[in-house]
């Protein structure tokens, strides 16, 4: 079969995107999709993304990691949005999708795309400097002095292969306060396996957690670096999490064809 592909990135965080609005490649297996990814023996990426037609909105995002496993993605997400208003699925600037984890709207602006999140209703404190969440995809988060001096791959897989969470897996965060308003953010991504250079749900997941850590209350932006980029998440906080939002950039790379048997 001839795959018809674009890579896309967001801060970093590569996907391969695949216009399957008219069904065309929805039979790509798991073991396909590892191929494809496969940065040594295929395109090479943290994920692959299925843009399929559905009722009622511009688009499906069907994300699927490097490993074939499927969740939430959200710099896949916000890649999903500009790779579907360049095919011509979104009409002017702003886009309505349906994901793994239920509908999202977005807006393309100044080639930022601001993600609408879910609503985080519950956040568990495990000490002054570790949380975890879900934001679309579960996530832990440890806050550290010097975030840099720290081997989040070697920590990211204590945690996430621990007898705690080996069974489903969960994402792994380090977080460094640097600013009264920003964080630094590395993590370690659960299906990919390995260090992401950005995680939109983790970029996330810290936002929120920096505000349970430090208390605030009420309409807030916190801005977080990564590895790839710099990306905003802007939130109102009260007894739980609403009008989550993720900003930043998504770029398109390169296309190209290839054979996949």
């Amino acid at each position: 079969m001839k795959l018809f592909f674009h890579k896309y990135q967001g801060t970093g965080n590569d996907f391969i995107m695949i216009d399957n609005s008219d069904s065309k490649y929805s039979g790509l297996t798991v073991n396909q999709i590892r191929h494809l990814c496969d940065r040594r023996f295929g395109i090479g990426a943290d994920g692959l993304i299925k843009i399929n037609s559905t009722d009622g909105f511009d688009f499906e995002m069907d994300y699927y990691n490097a490993d074939g496993t499927k969740s939430f993605c959200g710099n896949g997400a916000r890649c999903s949005v500009m790779f579907a208003k360049e095919v011509g699925l979104v009409k002017g600037n702003k886009a309505s999708f349906m994901a793994i984890d239920g509908s999202h709207e977005a807006t393309i602006s100044d080639g930022q795309v601001f993600l609408k999140m879910k609503d985080v209703r519950e956040v568990r404190t495990i000490s002054n400097d570790i949380f975890e969440m879900n934001t679309g995809s579960p996530h832990y988060i440890k806050y550290v002095e010097d975030i840099d001096k720290e081997n989040v791959v070697d920590f990211g897989k204590s945690v996430r292969y621990s007898d705690t969470y080996s069974t489903e897996g969960i994402n792994v965060n380090l977080a460094e306060q640097i600013a009264p308003d920003t964080i630094k953010v590395y993590t370690y991504e659960r299906g990919v396996e390995d260090e992401t250079l950005s995680c939109g749900t983790g970029v996330t997941a810290a936002a929120l957690s920096f505000a349970v850590k430090n208390k605030l209350e009420g309409l807030q932006r916190i801005i977080v670096q990564t590895k790839g980029g710099q990306l905003e998440v802007r939130f109102n906080k009260n007894s739980s999490f609403s009008d989550v939002w993720l900003i930043g950039p998504a770029m398109e790379v390169f296309e190209g064809t290839c054979d996949v048997v």
